[in-house]
């Protein structure tokens, strides 16, 4: 009988992951109740080690609006890697005014869940974000900077003096529209806070990478048809491989590149088809492991 079990539990781990699926699952952080959506890909080796990409949906939005804008789900059958959508309370915290729910904490806690659960590689963990999950993706490169491989922000920047800081290098991605009409690519006063402009915010990266500051850019024209085109400068460092890009793209809005129009264009701009957001940050993730 205890042979049989054995055997039973086996084929219960293969067939669990058979099949792609997506689970809602919660947690407790400091006595409040957090949730996060999880998408498992099929997988038939119980013992292979996938990747994570924790994927920070935008101020007010949910997990289910963020698989839904930021598509990584295809990607993640293809290349066999978990991404969790997790959920905040109407807002990331990723300031010093976080009305007692500590974001910073609960994405911490996260990583160890996924990494006990679903047999992750905890040197291939990956963070990206839009908007104010954007900015809550830099604050997490600051401050759990031993846990995360690396960054990807959309529509988005860092915060100047909020109690945090760049400390540790890391690969980064930067993309921004140069007519963001909610966050300024240019940077400066939002909301009460000064945030830096992308240009700035790649210099700080650029400077703690210790990375060639003499870029290689490559001009991506607008093949869509949509009035946009994209920038993309690459720094690097030769000696360990770590890398800044920044992705510029002109007349993009508050969007998600290659992600649908969430929003009228009056509202948060246009969204560029010239650039492909989730394929380009998967790309840029999978080489780097943590400290690599």
């Amino acid at each position: 009988m205890k042979f049989i079990f054995s055997v039973i539990m086996m084929l219960s781990s293969v067939i669990a992951y058979s099949q792609p699926k997506q689970i809602e699952e919660n947690m407790m952080v400091d006595s409040i109740k957090r949730s996060f959506l999880t998408y498992i890909p099929s997988i038939t080796d119980k013992d292979y080690k996938m990747a994570l990409i924790i994927s920070l949906h935008g101020g007010f939005a949910s997990p289910k609006g963020q698989f839904h804008l930021a598509d990584f789900r295809p990607i993640a059958d293809k290349d066999k890697f978990i991404v969790i959508c997790p959920a905040s309370k109407h807002i990331w915290h990723d300031g010093k005014n976080n009305g007692g729910i500590d974001d910073v904490k609960f994405i911490d806690r996260l990583i160890t869940y996924a990494i006990n659960t679903y047999h992750i590689d905890p040197e291939r963990i990956y963070v990206t974000g839009i908007s104010n999950g954007g900015f809550m993706t830099s604050r997490l490169a600051c401050q759990l900077y031993k846990r995360i491989a690396a960054i990807a922000v959309v529509a988005a920047s860092l915060d100047v003096n909020e109690g945090y800081d760049l400390v540790s290098p890391m690969p980064v991605i930067y993309m921004h529209g140069t007519k963001d009409k909610i966050v300024s690519y240019n940077g400066g006063k939002m909301f009460g806070r000064q945030i830096y402009s992308q240009k700035e915010i790649l210099q700080k990266w650029i400077k703690l990478d210790g990375c060639n500051p003499k870029p290689v850019i490559t001009n991506i024209a607008d093949t869509a048809k949509d009035s946009t085109s994209v920038v993309k400068e690459e720094y690097l460092n030769p000696a360990n491989g770590i890398k800044v890009v920044g992705y510029t793209i002109n007349n993009g809005g508050h969007t998600w590149p290659g992600g649908w129009q969430f929003m009228p264009e009056f509202i948060v701009g246009k969204t560029t088809k010239n650039l492909n957001a989730c394929q380009v940050i998967w790309d840029f993730f999978k080489p780097y492991k943590l400290n690599n």
